[in-house]
């Protein structure tokens, strides 16, 4: 079952069911909305998708959730509570503050959580009145706090996904000439939290190729990250950071280019989206439509970053990020044979309480969600243990993690100063006058937000 089935996304998740390696995995997809109008646009996008003559999975919508969960054995998430105009002011309201306006870094994720968490909250609960023993593979952002939100509702059944880490180590290990074997990370190191983490080492065949990448400026140009960061701050770092760190590294060339842009990312997909839907009714290809809106969109992404005219990748254009990693972790957890990919999973591998004994991530509390590689398997999820992060990282991801802290509590235990605290806190932010400032604003845009604290 997807929750969010309504998502723009969503062809995404049923192409792959349908041909290459996830083709036969699931034999019926439930697509769950509060939304009919999308869902019936996104069904009719499937309706007219070509696909390889094999095993496509009978496809129900639904918009009853009890309906949608019960009998399934995994449920993927990626819900966007506020929808696309909820992104708008997500970004603006720091950007009228001058500060970072972005969807899921800074104060426009803390945003994004207080309005995620509690509906995963709603879903987990449900999962187990009507699902007790299915795997919810949670793709909704802030995808690491949300999840790590959800951990005391579901344990380990609950796993979070991005496709920005595995992204950055894949293009990584082709760039020096070692692409890596589809489900494997071997002798990969990877520490961080969602959308904050540094690619340490690379050594597929025991030597580490990371230091010769790093001095190889032609190769270095061939990559996302290389143009993003530049090799001088490459070499500084001595590893390679994931494409969000941008925002902390280059804080004031990405607001600036933000503002100068004629309107915000949020902006431009809500207006996409505000068209396109109604249009996947009417039109007589909806797929062509919808695969032409997606290329559209993709080409978009991180735009702020590329200021002398730079294009994306042809690969990151394609298609094939966020719905293989889910898939992937479908399929191992169904008996599938192992995969090791980089996932939001508890620290600790033994318990999920204690401070930082048997941690994945040494320097960081044992139930505290990070983002690592892992060796997934019928029982789950496992932590492969990462060297001590280095100082400056390890403050940073530190820093970053309390804010996650104080913005679950701010939800789970009513509390509007934690919330306060959580925008004061956060690196980007760093003071309590602005924080009052930005949680006031996005109670004004988002008014259910008051109900937290009542």
């Amino acid at each position: 079952m997807i929750a969010g089935g309504g998502g723009f996304r969503v062809p995404l998740v049923y192409r792959a069911l349908c041909e290459g390696p996830f083709a036969g995995l699931v034999d019926e997809l439930v697509l769950f909305d509060v939304d009919e109008l999308r869902l019936a646009a996104i069904e009719a996008v499937l309706r007219d998708m070509p696909t390889a003559h094999g095993p496509a999975p009978v496809v129900v919508v639904s918009t009853d959730l009890g309906q949608a969960l019960t009998g399934t054995d995994m449920v993927f998430a990626a819900i966007r509570p506020g929808g696309t105009a909820g992104r708008i002011a997500d970004e603006q309201i720091p950007l009228e503050l001058g500060l970072l306006g972005q969807e899921t870094t800074g104060a426009g994720g803390i945003s994004y959580a207080l309005r995620s968490i509690p509906r995963m909250l709603d879903l987990a609960e449900a999962m187990r009145r009507h699902c007790p023993e299915a795997w919810l593979i949670n793709f909704t952002n802030p995808a690491g706090m949300v999840t790590e939100a959800l951990v005391p509702v579901m344990g380990r059944r609950v796993i979070g996904i991005c496709d920005s880490a595995g992204g950055l180590v894949q293009r990584a290990a082709r760039a020096a000439g070692a692409p890596l074997k589809e489900g494997r990370l071997d002798g990969v190191g990877y520490y961080g939290l969602n959308h904050l983490g540094w690619l340490y080492r690379l050594a597929p065949e025991g030597r580490d190729l990371l230091p010769a990448l790093l001095s190889d400026h032609a190769a270095l140009e061939t990559i996302e990250e290389g143009r993003l960061f530049g090799q001088h701050t490459l070499l500084q770092l001595r590893c390679l950071p994931n494409e969000y760190l941008y925002y902390y590294y280059q804080t004031p060339q990405a607001t600036e280019a933000i503002g100068h842009q004629r309107q915000t990312r949020g902006a431009s997909i809500h207006g996409q989206q505000q068209s396109l839907y109604p249009s996947l009714l009417q039109d007589a290809h909806p797929y062509e439509l919808w695969d032409s809106a997606r290329r559209s969109r993709e080409e978009g992404y991180l735009a702020e970053a590329r200021t002398h005219g730079e294009q994306r990748d042809e690969s990151d254009l394609a298609g094939g990020g966020y719905e293989r990693v889910a898939l992937s972790v479908m399929r191992a957890l169904s008996g599938g044979g192992t995969a090791q990919l980089i996932l939001n999973v508890p620290n600790s591998p033994v318990s999920l309480a204690g401070p930082t004994a048997g941690a994945a991530v040494p320097g960081l509390p044992g139930d505290a969600v990070v983002e690592v590689p892992c060796e997934v398997t019928p029982d789950g999820a496992l932590p492969l243990a990462q060297e001590r992060p280095e100082g400056r990282f390890l403050t940073l991801m530190q820093h970053v993690k309390e804010v996650e802290r104080l913005t679950i509590r701010a939800v789970v235990s009513g509390e509007r100063e934690a919330a306060v605290r959580a925008f004061a806190a956060h690196p980007l932010v760093g003071s309590l006058p602005l924080g009052r400032q930005l949680l006031a604003g996005y109670e004004a845009a988002f008014p259910e937000l008051t109900q937290l604290w009542s």
